[in-house]
């Protein structure tokens, strides 16, 4: 019997493991065709094969280090070739790191990947959202957003570094892009919602930890498991409640309000601008992202 979200396609971001490889597990279960993104080859056609649904089509793959733009054009290239019509996309690719990093584009890695990169894809992708509408752009942030601060002024924490407040920025980053992104849409039939998992047991930050990431160790075993901490980007993704729900914040499957600074229009647009400028993207060229909107939500 086909589940609910048959004849629907779904891509997650880094899909191989943890939250994003949960996400994936439970829309395929519920019968979409998934495709995931990641890094290493070999750990994404493993995880395709463990994700895929029993009697369920093939998990797609697509590998890409997404902190590069230029491996994130290829990839919505790559996508945009395979995938004829595009339900769902789940920006759940992310990561931690307590120590400055910088990618091949000179830009600060953390910046780079929680933020910039999924900005960049719903940029190229969008296009065959609308085209599969009703569609939903999904983007995993997390309730560190309410202790970020965009530093407009040192965006890529060259002058002053802190790996949390670098996170907490990313994060609060999602969430601006997601209120902005949504006003954007309206009349689309393309929604955007943006969540926080929970705590999460996963190897999350584990690379390079910080004083958090150390301090919670000992506490694992109280953590959601990743299954758990994927509940709320499978409703999101899916669930016919939601349908039409467009530029809110979500934790435990609920609506909740995030920061007061994830409200400022003003900011969200300077952020979406200076992150067009960062990724080559014209923001003057027509297109349903183009255009400032000022409007109150």
């Amino acid at each position: 019997m086909p589940g609910p979200m048959a004849g629907r396609t779904v891509l997650v971001t880094g899909g191989t493991n943890g939250i994003g490889k949960a996400t994936a597990a439970g829309l395929a279960a519920l019968g979409a065709r998934v495709a995931i993104t990641g890094r290493d080859p070999g750990r994404a056609e493993t995880a395709a094969a463990e994700i895929r649904a029993d009697g369920g089509p093939p998990v797609e793959v697509f590998v890409a280090d997404m902190s590069a733009q230029a491996e994130v054009r290829r990839l919505a290239s790559d996508v945009l070739a395979a995938l004829p019509r595009l339900d769902v996309l789940v920006n759940n690719v992310g990561g931690f790191w307590n120590t400055r990093r910088v990618t091949v584009d000179g830009l600060e890695h953390m910046f780079a990947l929680n933020h910039l990169a999924p900005f960049l894809l719903t940029h190229l992708l969008i296009d065959r959202l609308i085209e599969s509408a009703p569609a939903r752009v999904v983007t995993v942030s997390s309730d560190a957003q309410r202790m970020g601060r965009i530093d407009f002024a040192d965006l890529q924490g060259e002058r002053s570094w802190s790996g949390q407040r670098a996170y907490n920025q990313s994060k609060l980053a999602n969430v601006l892009f997601t209120y902005e992104l949504a006003r954007r849409l309206r009349g689309t039939g393309v929604t955007a919602t943006v969540l926080h998992p929970g705590l999460v047991r996963t190897g999350f930050g584990a690379e390079d930890p910080g004083r958090i990431q150390r301090m919670i160790t000992p506490f694992m075993g109280l953590m959601k498991s990743p299954e758990q901490g994927a509940r709320t980007s499978i409703h999101l993704a899916s669930a016919p409640e939601v349908e039409g729900i467009t530029g809110q914040f979500f934790a435990n499957r609920k609506p909740r309000r995030s920061s007061r600074r994830s409200y400022d229009e003003a900011d969200a647009l300077r952020l979406w601008e200076v992150s067009a400028g960062l990724v080559g993207l014209d923001t003057g060229t027509a297109g349903p992202l183009a255009q400032p909107r000022l409007d109150a939500s």
